[in-house]
């Protein structure tokens, strides 16, 4: 699996999509999601972007970032319609999301890129850094998550909401289980399992 670099041969106008997070691990409610947005959405391609640590966590919270990333990279294998970036890892931190897509703009002026959130995450963006200017320059497809409705941003205009499946796994899971012993072979991507059990990540 190659990471996503700035290429001129992209095709005019190819529609991207943008899925951040830690994925800290990847899991296949990550997967499965991705799968759906590239088939059942008008993206042409999907890139799950991994954010660094941040500084305001505790680092034995997050693993390293290149193990992450490489956890991200065995999960996904060969699909080419999905592929991983670590733009975020070049960029000044703390990761703000309009840094990322501004970045991701002007290195690939070919491409409209289309943001990837959680309806918690469309809730809680009148928190994030330059909001309003996402929402005015990039398209977001908004998936559900339990409990939440995504507040007053939900109508916006750039703002779509899609009826993905709902599949309740979480990473804090998976990490709490791997800390009791727990088997969860079956919660994500075999390579990717088999490389955090290998590296002993999160025991």
């Amino acid at each position: 699996m190659k990471l996503c670099k700035p290429s001129s041969k992209l095709n005019s106008m190819k529609k991207i999509g943008i899925y951040s997070g830690s994925f800290n691990p990847i899991h296949h409610g990550h997967v499965m999601l991705a799968n759906y947005l590239v088939e059942f959405s008008d993206l042409d391609e999907l890139w799950f972007v991994v954010t660094p640590q941040n500084p305001l966590k505790k680092k034995e919270d997050l693993l390293d970032d290149d193990e992450r990333l490489k956890m991200v990279q065995l999960a996904l294998g060969d699909d080419p319609r999905i592929h991983v970036s670590d733009i975020e890892m070049h960029l000044p931190t703390p990761s703000y999301t309009i840094n990322t897509l501004t970045s991701l703009s002007e290195q690939n002026p070919d491409v409209e890129f289309v943001f990837i959130c959680g309806m918690d995450s469309l809730q809680n963006m009148k928190n994030w850094r330059e909001y309003q200017k996402i929402l005015d320059n990039y398209e977001l497809l908004v998936f559900p998550r339990e409990g939440y409705d995504g507040g007053e941003l939900v109508n916006y205009p750039s703002v779509t909401v899609l009826k993905t499946p709902i599949l309740e796994i979480s990473s804090t899971f998976i990490r709490q289980c791997v800390k009791d012993g727990r088997d969860v072979r079956h919660f994500m991507p075999e390579k990717a399992f088999a490389y955090m059990k290998e590296h002993q990540f999160y025991m």
